[in-house]
């Protein structure tokens, strides 16, 4: 059997909910003022794109640093698409993967991305049973 992940969700009053973290760091949850909340913390969809970013770009930064792979920036877009009904869900992501530099190494960096994609990111598959994913890998030479 493999591990497990227990977070506590507390409710703080209105529409505001702190969650733990295995790290130690809390994070609030709210919704906007328009819809009734405090706009105090992060919306719960958009955390989701959040995570699958953040999960697939520590893969990312790990095999540049393995590769020994110059980059001077790197940054993630996620656009996703929610659907019209309720329960609103991400039916279709796309992941945009941007790399900046004056070296870059386009071979090893698409490879980094795709062992991420492809074989590391547990978050991405995750994102796989529900939503149609299209991934780019964009390389911008400075």
């Amino acid at each position: 059997m493999g591990s497990t992940n227990h977070i506590t969700t507390k409710w703080l009053g209105n529409m505001t909910f702190e969650s733990n973290n295995p790290s130690g760091h809390n994070l609030t949850i709210d919704i906007a003022k328009e819809d009734g909340g405090d706009g105090n913390g992060f919306r719960p969809k958009a955390l989701m794109l959040s995570s699958l970013a953040g999960c697939s770009g520590l893969d990312v930064a790990s095999l540049i640093k393995k590769m020994k792979l110059e980059v001077e920036d790197f940054t993630i877009e996620t656009i996703a698409n929610l659907t019209d009904e309720h329960p609103k869900f991400y039916d279709s992501v796309k992941i945009e993967y941007h790399f900046h530099g004056n070296n870059l190494n386009e071979k090893k960096l698409q490879r980094a991305v795709d062992l991420s994609i492809e074989k590391y990111c547990g978050v991405m598959e995750m994102f796989r049973q529900f939503a149609k994913l299209e991934i780019k890998t964009i390389f911008h030479h400075s």
